[in-house]
């Protein structure tokens, strides 16, 4: 058996000393009888647990659980796309029935006839079933009825049911006994990426792993190896990028490095990579970020349009500062996540200066506007504009103080006005000159303010019986003597 880098290579009749794809991808040939190119993410398949990428806790569980016959009847895998849910239930499924062993195993052998005919696909007691194409309760019924008679060639009757969340209400209820009292020969995998639609009651009935991201760094080391294997050459800043294209799914790593051999004729380097990936120059996102918290509006429209015309997409390169903003917020308060082995060093030093330039406050307010951008660039006619219009407005408001100092300056003020009462004298009022009842106030500006009396505001009330005439009342016009009655 031959391991190269962690990563087992099958030959086409399942021996693992031959090089090659397995023996059912190599019948899938062309007219001409060469077999059809197998693509990296397929021919790079994990064959045991040893080979899964970052599921430390996974394997160690069911290794041990394989190794004390403490074997459950229902699993669920729940996870992202492309972190190895499918390919875990393959080998549970191959291991479960390997003749290799007279118990089940986690290392299957991959040379048996059950190994050979799961490989191939052919095994008759290895059942993988779309749920997203039999989300019926007449499929579900057939799957139960089927489940009773006894395994034609193997050990177990394996179900493995892919995004099983696709499944009607119905279809689950039609499951659920089965589910929770199988015969003994039948085993269920369930996989999914939305575990929030798989009612309770059957997560109640299995056994649940979640399986993780894979880390940045794994996959960095996961390609390189690929890459010598596939007999090119790529530099460390593309590994990086397709690496962090992939956001953590193998799948869509492999799928990218795939793309990028092709692409670049097997020499795959960073600035090639990023127009394939329309990915912006990630010093040139610095350089606009560091213009935008500037308040340098038209050099910070300059720097997008050179980022759009060298082929980037202003989302992403809107979505790469909100990356930015984050990262940025760590290091103020965690100063250590600046050091991260997969951070660039030119990164880590630009990182560390304008981490000790913002403050957490201001960042949070950028997180907030360039998020609400981003949802505005999605609804927007023309989503340049919308994210045009965002970085002016990130400009403007890049020199005013945070919330908090904004506080902080009203409060200073409002006790220097307690502390120094004399601006208030100014504001009492004064009687008028014309003895009206009017007061007068001293304004800004030199300007001055008129209170017109209770008794001449409208809708006041009369002054009370025998109460005195107030400050320039009398028989006058502003008086509150009553007139008599003309004697007739």
């Amino acid at each position: 058996m031959t391991e190269t880098g962690g990563l087992l290579e099958l030959g086409a009749a399942g021996d693992p000393e031959a090089k090659g794809p397995p023996a059912a991808d190599q019948e899938q040939g062309t007219d001409s009888g060469q077999p059809a190119y197998l693509v990296l993410a397929r021919k790079y398949r994990p064959s045991t647990f040893e080979d899964l990428l970052g599921q430390e806790v996974l394997v160690r569980t069911l290794t041990n659980a394989f190794e004390q016959g403490r074997i459950a009847h229902a699993f669920l895998f729940v996870g992202v796309r492309g972190v190895g849910k499918t390919t875990t239930a393959r080998i549970i499924a191959r291991g479960l029935n390997c003749l290799s062993s007279d118990n089940p195993t986690v290392r299957p052998c991959g040379e048996c006839a059950s190994c050979t005919e799961a490989l191939a696909e052919r095994h008759l007691d290895i059942l993988e079933i779309d749920g997203a194409s039999h989300t019926g309760v007449d499929d579900v019924r057939e799957l139960t009825d089927a489940a009773h008679y006894r395994p034609t060639t193997g050990r177990y009757k394996v179900y493995i049911v892919d995004e099983v969340h696709m499944l009607s209400q119905q279809a689950f209820n039609a499951l659920l006994k089965t589910l929770e009292e199988p015969p003994a020969h039948v085993v269920f995998i369930f996989c999914t990426t939305e575990v929030r639609r798989v009612p309770v009651t059957v997560l109640s009935r299995c056994q649940r792993f979640d399986l993780l991201r894979v880390p940045q760094g794994l996959l960095v080391e996961h390609f390189r190896r690929i890459v010598e294997l596939e007999a090119a050459r790529i530099d460390d800043e593309a590994l990086r990028l397709i690496a962090r294209a992939a956001d953590g799914s193998v799948r869509d790593g492999l799928s990218i490095l795939d793309q990028a051999i092709s692409h670049q004729g097997g020499v795959i380097e960073a600035p090639a990579t990023r127009d394939m990936l329309g990915f912006a120059d990630r010093t040139q996102v610095f350089d606009l970020f560091e213009r935008i918290m500037a308040g340098e509006a038209a050099a910070a429209l300059e720097q997008l349009t050179s980022l759009y015309a060298a082929g980037a997409e202003p989302r992403v390169v809107l979505e790469d500062m909100l990356g930015l903003t984050h990262w940025l917020s760590r290091i103020c308060v965690a100063p250590e996540s600046a050091e991260a082995p997969e951070v660039p060093e030119h990164e880590r030093t630009r990182g560390r200066e304008l981490a000790e330039q913002l403050s957490v406050p201001v960042l949070a307010r950028t997180w907030q506007m360039i998020l609400r951008a981003l949802e505005e660039a999605g609804s927007a006619p023309d989503s340049r504009s919308a994210i045009e219009m965002a970085v002016i407005r990130l400009c403007f408001v890049a020199d005013l103080p945070d919330p908090g100092a904004l506080v902080r300056r009203l409060g200073t003020e409002g006790a220097a006005t307690e502390a120094d009462p004399a601006p208030a004298a100014a504001q009492q009022p004064a009687p008028s000159p014309g003895g009206q009842g009017r007061a007068v106030a001293a304004m800004p500006g030199g300007s001055q303010a008129v209170a017109e009396p209770a008794s001449a505001r409208p809708g006041a009330p009369p002054p009370a019986a025998g109460a005195p005439p107030r400050a320039g009342g009398g028989g006058g016009v502003g008086g509150n003597k009553k007139k008599r009655p003309p004697r007739r």
